[in-house]
């Protein structure tokens, strides 16, 4: 059923949307502070925005979690506009795992609100995420909580590679008692494609 909500949005999509596409390599999927691959990942994916704030995509990457999971793809659409000085992003966005467990899927609702380079999201399932993040220039900061897992803490710097996007970032994730605590230094070069 969220699938087929997913393509009915997508097919009634207005002439005028515009269509992207993307390709990352990155040296570890890292994802709210936990690797979701230990290992380099390659990702993708296909965007669809409209003038009118709708927009609607599918992105996935290789992941290893030990439990026969060797990929993630991710559906998700929302609506974005501009309330005054304030950006409002709510949406829909369910994760799956292929060659996994069924019950390993899971979907969660969201909103960001934007305020200049402040912004703070927060993500609502079986288990919610709330984060808060500041970009300075090419630098940016975010603070996540996790409710039942932990609390992380990242520090991205984004450059140009000739004609590709790179970034390097640091990140550390304290658990909740689970042993579990991670730190990583990623590095990351992505292009995009506009039709």
């Amino acid at each position: 059923m969220k699938k087929l909500f997913l393509m009915l949005g997508i097919i009634s999509l207005p002439t005028f949307a515009a269509v992207s596409a993307n390709v990352s390599f990155t040296s570890d999927y890292i994802w709210r502070g936990m690797t979701q691959s230990d290992a380099p990942a390659i990702q993708g994916g296909f965007d669809f925005a409209a003038d009118n704030g709708f927009y609607a995509g599918i992105w996935g990457s290789n992941v290893n979690f030990n439990n026969g999971a060797g990929s993630e793809l991710d559906y998700y659409f929302g609506y974005a506009t501009e309330v005054g000085s304030v950006g409002v992003d709510v949406g829909y966005i369910s994760y799956e795992y292929i060659d996994s467990d069924p019950d390993a899927t899971f979907d969660e609702t969201y909103l960001g609100l934007s305020f200049g380079d402040f912004g703070v999201s927060f993500a609502f399932g079986d288990y919610d995420y709330t984060e808060v993040s500041y970009a300075l220039g090419d630098v940016s900061f975010s603070y996540g909580d996790y409710d039942g897992y932990g609390s992380n803490f990242l520090i991205s710097y984004g450059f140009s590679c000739g004609s590709y996007d790179c970034g390097l970032a640091y990140s550390d994730f304290s658990d909740d008692g689970y042993g579990a605590d991670e730190d990583a230094l990623v590095f990351s070069v992505q292009q995009v494609f506009n039709f």
